[in-house]
């Protein structure tokens, strides 16, 4: 029982450990060190000689404001907006999107619980954003600031190709009464896909 004890301790001193890394290394990461490596692209711009366009996608379902009691008031889950950072070879940006209200079924045709992850009433925020910058090899960090997230990825991007950098959420299994993947659980990590082939 002591050996469990001390285990059960140990493990969850190495889960806080790593939060506050992960919490330094976004507040780290969002911070720019260099100013010129992409900028935003407008609609109807055409893209210049040598360089290529980025979309970025990525997207995230939460509770709405104040499904969980005991939540803090700082959480930014059901918020007017939520902040995704982005950090591509030490260019920063912070773009903060709208959150739209989404109801999806709870229960599929045969009345049986639904075993889609984003099943529910919550809200939606949704990333979509284009950037100019150099074909070649980038790094590529992508973090959640409120859910304390952060991914890294490598890119190379090609001329003459439609790039689509995308972050598809995984979220958290609710194992009562049975384990089902839900949104309402909060965010598990994200799975980045580069033209369509998921990255390592």
């Amino acid at each position: 029982m002591k050996r469990l004890l001390v285990i059960l301790i140990g493990v969850l001193a190495g889960i806080s450990l790593i939060g506050c890394g992960t919490a330094r290394e976004i507040k780290i990461k969002s911070n720019s060190e260099e100013t010129s490596v992409f900028t935003e692209a407008r609609d109807g711009d055409p893209i210049p000689k040598g360089l290529v366009e980025l979309t970025i996608k990525a997207s995230i379902k939460t509770h709405i404001e104040g499904y969980y009691i005991a939540e803090s008031k700082k959480n930014l889950h059901g918020k007017e907006k939520y902040p995704f950072l982005v950090n591509i070879d030490a260019q920063a940006v912070t773009w903060e999107v709208e959150g739209i209200k989404e109801i999806k079924p709870a229960y599929d045709e045969d009345g049986k619980t639904s075993r889609d992850p984003e099943a529910g009433e919550g809200l939606r925020y949704v990333l979509e954003k284009k950037i100019i910058l150099t074909p070649g090899a980038h790094k590529v960090f992508f973090g959640l600031p409120s859910d304390n997230y952060a991914i890294n990825v490598e890119i190379s991007l090609n001329e003459g190709v439609v790039n689509i950098l995308e972050f598809k959420p995984v979220y958290r299994t609710k194992d009562i009464p049975t384990k089902i993947t839900t949104f309402l659980k909060g965010i598990n990590k994200y799975t980045a896909f580069l033209n369509g082939r998921q990255l390592p």
